[in-house]
Protein backbone atom coordinates (compact mmCIF):
# COMPACT_ATOMS: atom_id res chain seq x y z
CA UNK A 1 0.00 0.00 0.00
CA UNK A 2 2.89 2.37 0.83
CA UNK A 3 4.39 1.79 -2.62
CA UNK A 4 1.02 2.42 -4.28
CA UNK A 5 0.52 5.67 -2.37
CA UNK A 6 4.01 7.11 -2.54
CA UNK A 7 4.98 6.01 -6.05
CA UNK A 8 2.10 4.45 -7.93
CA UNK A 9 -0.51 7.15 -7.31
CA UNK A 10 1.53 10.20 -8.40
CA UNK A 11 3.07 8.31 -11.32
CA UNK A 12 -0.39 7.16 -12.43
CA UNK A 13 -1.74 10.70 -12.34
CA UNK A 14 1.31 11.95 -14.25
CA UNK A 15 0.67 9.35 -16.96
CA UNK A 16 -3.01 10.35 -17.11
CA UNK A 17 -2.04 14.01 -17.49
CA UNK A 18 0.59 13.10 -20.09
CA UNK A 19 -2.14 11.34 -22.07
CA UNK A 20 -4.14 14.57 -21.89
CA UNK A 21 -1.20 16.70 -23.04
CA UNK A 22 -0.24 14.43 -25.91
CA UNK A 23 -3.67 14.98 -27.41
CA UNK A 24 -3.27 18.77 -27.32
CA UNK A 25 -1.80 21.20 -29.80
CA UNK A 26 -0.59 24.77 -29.37
CA UNK A 27 -3.67 25.77 -31.39
CA UNK A 28 -5.85 24.53 -28.53
CA UNK A 29 -4.39 27.28 -26.34
CA UNK A 30 -4.56 29.92 -29.07
CA UNK A 31 -8.24 29.12 -29.52
CA UNK A 32 -8.93 30.69 -26.13
CA UNK A 33 -8.07 34.12 -27.55
CA UNK A 34 -10.50 33.76 -30.44
CA UNK A 35 -13.35 32.41 -28.29
CA UNK A 36 -12.96 34.56 -25.21
CA UNK A 37 -16.66 34.72 -24.30
CA UNK A 38 -17.35 31.00 -24.38
CA UNK A 39 -14.08 30.26 -22.62
CA UNK A 40 -14.73 32.87 -19.90
CA UNK A 41 -18.16 31.39 -19.15
CA UNK A 42 -16.71 27.89 -18.95
CA UNK A 43 -13.86 29.04 -16.73
CA UNK A 44 -16.17 30.90 -14.33
CA UNK A 45 -18.41 27.84 -14.12
CA UNK A 46 -15.48 25.60 -13.19
CA UNK A 47 -13.37 27.84 -10.99
CA UNK A 48 -16.12 29.77 -9.17
CA UNK A 49 -19.57 28.19 -9.44
CA UNK A 50 -18.40 24.60 -9.03
CA UNK A 51 -16.79 25.10 -5.57
CA UNK A 52 -19.75 27.26 -4.47
CA UNK A 53 -22.16 24.47 -5.44
CA UNK A 54 -20.01 21.92 -3.58
CA UNK A 55 -19.98 24.10 -0.46
CA UNK A 56 -23.77 24.44 -0.56
CA UNK A 57 -24.11 20.67 -1.01
CA UNK A 58 -21.93 19.69 1.95
CA UNK A 59 -23.77 22.23 4.10
CA UNK A 60 -27.22 20.97 3.12
CA UNK A 61 -26.27 17.31 3.63
CA UNK A 62 -24.34 18.09 6.86
CA UNK A 63 -21.46 15.83 5.81
CA UNK A 64 -18.71 14.78 8.26
CA UNK A 65 -15.63 17.06 8.11
CA UNK A 66 -13.34 14.66 6.22
CA UNK A 67 -16.04 13.80 3.68
CA UNK A 68 -16.88 17.51 3.29
CA UNK A 69 -13.23 18.30 2.55
CA UNK A 70 -13.19 15.44 0.02
CA UNK A 71 -16.17 17.01 -1.75
CA UNK A 72 -14.41 20.37 -1.89
CA UNK A 73 -11.16 18.86 -3.19
CA UNK A 74 -13.11 17.17 -5.97
CA UNK A 75 -14.78 20.49 -6.86
CA UNK A 76 -11.39 22.17 -7.30
CA UNK A 77 -10.31 19.63 -9.96
CA UNK A 78 -10.56 20.38 -13.70
CA UNK A 79 -12.33 18.10 -16.17
CA UNK A 80 -9.47 15.99 -17.48
CA UNK A 81 -9.51 13.58 -20.41
CA UNK A 82 -12.94 12.22 -19.47
CA UNK A 83 -14.75 15.50 -20.13
CA UNK A 84 -13.20 15.66 -23.61
CA UNK A 85 -14.36 12.14 -24.44
CA UNK A 86 -17.86 12.81 -23.12
CA UNK A 87 -18.06 16.05 -25.14
CA UNK A 88 -17.26 14.07 -28.26
CA UNK A 89 -19.92 11.46 -27.42
CA UNK A 90 -22.45 14.26 -26.82
CA UNK A 91 -21.69 15.78 -30.23
CA UNK A 92 -20.67 18.95 -28.43
CA UNK A 93 -17.91 21.46 -29.20
CA UNK A 94 -14.87 19.25 -28.64
CA UNK A 95 -12.39 22.02 -29.51
CA UNK A 96 -13.84 24.23 -26.75
CA UNK A 97 -13.80 21.29 -24.33
CA UNK A 98 -10.13 20.60 -25.04
CA UNK A 99 -9.22 24.28 -24.67
CA UNK A 100 -11.02 24.56 -21.33
CA UNK A 101 -9.47 21.36 -20.01
CA UNK A 102 -5.98 22.40 -21.10
CA UNK A 103 -5.99 25.89 -19.61
CA UNK A 104 -7.89 25.05 -16.40
CA UNK A 105 -5.56 22.08 -15.80
CA UNK A 106 -2.56 24.40 -16.01
CA UNK A 107 -4.22 27.01 -13.78
CA UNK A 108 -5.00 24.35 -11.16
CA UNK A 109 -1.38 24.52 -10.01
CA UNK A 110 -2.21 27.99 -8.64
CA UNK A 111 -5.90 27.73 -7.70
CA UNK A 112 -6.05 24.27 -6.10
CA UNK A 113 -3.42 24.65 -3.32
CA UNK A 114 -4.99 27.89 -2.04
CA UNK A 115 -8.55 26.58 -2.11
CA UNK A 116 -7.54 23.21 -0.65
CA UNK A 117 -5.75 24.85 2.30
CA UNK A 118 -8.82 26.98 3.01
CA UNK A 119 -11.27 24.08 2.90
CA UNK A 120 -9.10 21.95 5.21
CA UNK A 121 -9.01 24.72 7.83
CA UNK A 122 -12.69 25.57 7.45
CA UNK A 123 -14.13 22.07 7.81
CA UNK A 124 -11.60 20.30 10.03
CA UNK A 125 -10.65 23.11 12.38
CA UNK A 126 -8.17 22.00 15.07
CA UNK A 127 -7.95 18.53 13.54
CA UNK A 128 -6.80 19.91 10.18
CA UNK A 129 -3.42 18.61 8.96
CA UNK A 130 -0.75 21.17 8.20
CA UNK A 131 -0.97 22.13 4.53
CA UNK A 132 1.97 23.71 2.73
CA UNK A 133 0.53 25.74 -0.14
CA UNK A 134 3.97 26.02 -1.74
CA UNK A 135 4.69 22.30 -1.35
CA UNK A 136 1.30 21.39 -2.78
CA UNK A 137 1.82 23.76 -5.73
CA UNK A 138 5.21 22.21 -6.51
CA UNK A 139 3.75 18.70 -6.30
CA UNK A 140 0.88 19.65 -8.61
CA UNK A 141 3.32 21.18 -11.06
CA UNK A 142 5.36 17.98 -11.19
CA UNK A 143 2.45 15.56 -11.58
CA UNK A 144 -0.05 17.64 -13.58
CA UNK A 145 1.34 20.77 -15.26
CA UNK A 146 4.71 19.33 -16.32
CA UNK A 147 3.30 16.13 -17.88
CA UNK A 148 0.72 18.17 -19.81
CA UNK A 149 3.47 20.50 -21.07
CA UNK A 150 5.64 17.51 -22.08
CA UNK A 151 2.70 15.95 -23.89
CA UNK A 152 2.01 19.17 -25.81
CA UNK A 153 5.68 19.36 -26.72
CA UNK A 154 5.70 15.79 -28.02
CA UNK A 155 2.51 16.42 -30.03
CA UNK A 156 3.96 19.52 -31.70
CA UNK A 157 7.54 18.38 -32.29
CA UNK A 158 7.01 14.65 -32.91
CA UNK A 159 3.48 14.40 -34.25
CA UNK A 160 3.94 10.96 -35.81
CA UNK A 161 5.23 9.50 -32.56
CA UNK A 162 2.39 11.16 -30.63
CA UNK A 163 -0.20 9.64 -32.95
CA UNK A 164 1.32 6.18 -32.45
CA UNK A 165 1.50 6.25 -28.66
CA UNK A 166 -1.71 8.18 -27.91
CA UNK A 167 -4.14 5.19 -28.14
CA UNK A 168 -1.97 3.01 -25.90
CA UNK A 169 -1.39 5.83 -23.45
CA UNK A 170 -5.12 6.55 -23.23
CA UNK A 171 -5.82 2.87 -22.55
CA UNK A 172 -3.14 2.78 -19.86
CA UNK A 173 -4.59 5.92 -18.29
CA UNK A 174 -8.04 4.29 -18.14
CA UNK A 175 -6.68 1.13 -16.51
CA UNK A 176 -4.75 3.16 -13.95
CA UNK A 177 -7.86 5.20 -13.16
CA UNK A 178 -9.86 2.03 -12.42
CA UNK A 179 -7.09 0.64 -10.19
CA UNK A 180 -6.77 3.89 -8.24
CA UNK A 181 -10.51 4.12 -7.59
CA UNK A 182 -10.65 0.46 -6.50
CA UNK A 183 -7.68 0.89 -4.16
CA UNK A 184 -9.15 4.06 -2.60
CA UNK A 185 -12.46 2.30 -1.93
CA UNK A 186 -10.76 -0.79 -0.52
CA UNK A 187 -8.55 1.30 1.75
CA UNK A 188 -11.57 3.07 3.28
CA UNK A 189 -14.16 0.31 2.95
CA UNK A 190 -15.85 0.68 6.35
CA UNK A 191 -16.01 4.47 6.04
CA UNK A 192 -17.37 3.98 2.54
CA UNK A 193 -20.12 1.62 3.78
CA UNK A 194 -21.01 3.84 6.74
CA UNK A 195 -21.38 6.97 4.61
CA UNK A 196 -22.47 5.54 1.26
CA UNK A 197 -26.10 6.66 1.57
CA UNK A 198 -25.58 10.31 2.41
CA UNK A 199 -22.33 10.62 0.42
CA UNK A 200 -23.82 9.00 -2.67
CA UNK A 201 -26.90 11.21 -2.49
CA UNK A 202 -24.72 14.29 -2.09
CA UNK A 203 -22.42 13.40 -4.98
CA UNK A 204 -25.26 12.57 -7.35
CA UNK A 205 -27.16 15.74 -6.39
CA UNK A 206 -24.05 17.86 -6.87
CA UNK A 207 -23.25 16.22 -10.21
CA UNK A 208 -26.76 16.79 -11.58
CA UNK A 209 -26.85 20.36 -10.29
CA UNK A 210 -23.51 21.19 -11.91
CA UNK A 211 -24.54 19.81 -15.29
CA UNK A 212 -27.65 22.01 -15.19
CA UNK A 213 -25.76 25.04 -13.82
CA UNK A 214 -23.21 24.93 -16.64
CA UNK A 215 -25.95 24.43 -19.22
CA UNK A 216 -28.13 27.21 -17.79
CA UNK A 217 -25.34 29.77 -17.58
CA UNK A 218 -24.30 29.04 -21.15
CA UNK A 219 -27.89 29.30 -22.39
CA UNK A 220 -28.57 32.69 -20.78
CA UNK A 221 -25.26 33.87 -22.25
CA UNK A 222 -26.63 33.10 -25.74
CA UNK A 223 -23.95 30.60 -26.67
CA UNK A 224 -24.55 28.04 -29.39
CA UNK A 225 -26.17 24.75 -28.41
CA UNK A 226 -22.91 22.84 -28.98
CA UNK A 227 -21.06 25.30 -26.75
CA UNK A 228 -23.79 24.96 -24.11
CA UNK A 229 -23.41 21.18 -24.09
CA UNK A 230 -19.66 21.50 -23.72
CA UNK A 231 -19.82 23.91 -20.78
CA UNK A 232 -22.39 21.69 -19.09
CA UNK A 233 -20.05 18.70 -19.33
CA UNK A 234 -16.94 20.66 -18.36
CA UNK A 235 -18.74 22.01 -15.29
CA UNK A 236 -20.24 18.69 -14.26
CA UNK A 237 -17.30 16.33 -14.86
CA UNK A 238 -14.18 16.49 -12.68
CA UNK A 239 -10.83 14.68 -12.67
CA UNK A 240 -11.48 12.30 -9.76
CA UNK A 241 -7.95 10.86 -9.95
CA UNK A 242 -6.56 14.29 -9.14
CA UNK A 243 -8.97 14.50 -6.18
CA UNK A 244 -7.66 11.19 -4.81
CA UNK A 245 -4.07 12.30 -5.32
CA UNK A 246 -4.70 15.63 -3.61
CA UNK A 247 -6.07 13.82 -0.57
CA UNK A 248 -2.92 11.71 -0.35
CA UNK A 249 -0.62 14.73 -0.77
CA UNK A 250 -2.43 16.73 1.91
CA UNK A 251 -2.64 14.06 4.62
CA UNK A 252 0.61 12.17 3.85
CA UNK A 253 -1.23 8.96 4.72
CA UNK A 254 1.20 6.06 4.79
CA UNK A 255 -1.03 3.20 5.98
CA UNK A 256 -3.75 3.57 3.36
CA UNK A 257 -5.72 6.01 1.27
CA UNK A 258 -6.93 9.09 3.11
CA UNK A 259 -10.67 9.32 3.93
CA UNK A 260 -10.52 12.65 2.09
CA UNK A 261 -10.12 10.60 -1.10
CA UNK A 262 -13.40 8.74 -0.66
CA UNK A 263 -15.76 11.24 -2.38
CA UNK A 264 -13.51 11.35 -5.45
CA UNK A 265 -13.34 7.56 -5.57
CA UNK A 266 -17.12 7.16 -5.34
CA UNK A 267 -17.65 9.99 -7.82
CA UNK A 268 -15.36 8.19 -10.26
CA UNK A 269 -18.10 5.56 -10.47
CA UNK A 270 -21.33 7.54 -10.06
CA UNK A 271 -20.50 10.26 -12.60
CA UNK A 272 -20.97 7.85 -15.50
CA UNK A 273 -24.45 6.86 -14.35
CA UNK A 274 -25.38 10.52 -13.87
CA UNK A 275 -24.05 11.81 -17.18
CA UNK A 276 -25.50 9.00 -19.32
CA UNK A 277 -29.06 10.47 -19.55
CA UNK A 278 -27.55 13.86 -20.39
CA UNK A 279 -25.51 12.30 -23.21
CA UNK A 280 -28.64 10.69 -24.64
CA UNK A 281 -30.48 14.03 -24.45
CA UNK A 282 -27.57 15.99 -25.94
CA UNK A 283 -27.15 13.57 -28.83
CA UNK A 284 -30.85 13.64 -29.73
CA UNK A 285 -31.24 17.41 -29.67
Amino acid sequence: MDLLLNVGLPVSLAIIMLSLGIGLEVADFRRVLSRRRAFAIGAVSQIVLLPVAAFVTVTIFALPPEIAVGFMLLSFCPGGVTSNILSKLAKADVALSVSLTAVISLLSMVTVPILAAWSIRHFMGDEAPEVSITGLAVALFLITTLPVAIGVGVRNFATGFANRVEPGLSTLATVLFVLIVAAALAGNWQLFVDNLGIMGAGLISLNIALLFIGLGLARISNLSWNECKTISIETGIQNSTLGITLAALITNTESGFSPLALPSAVYGITMYAVVLPFLVWFRRR
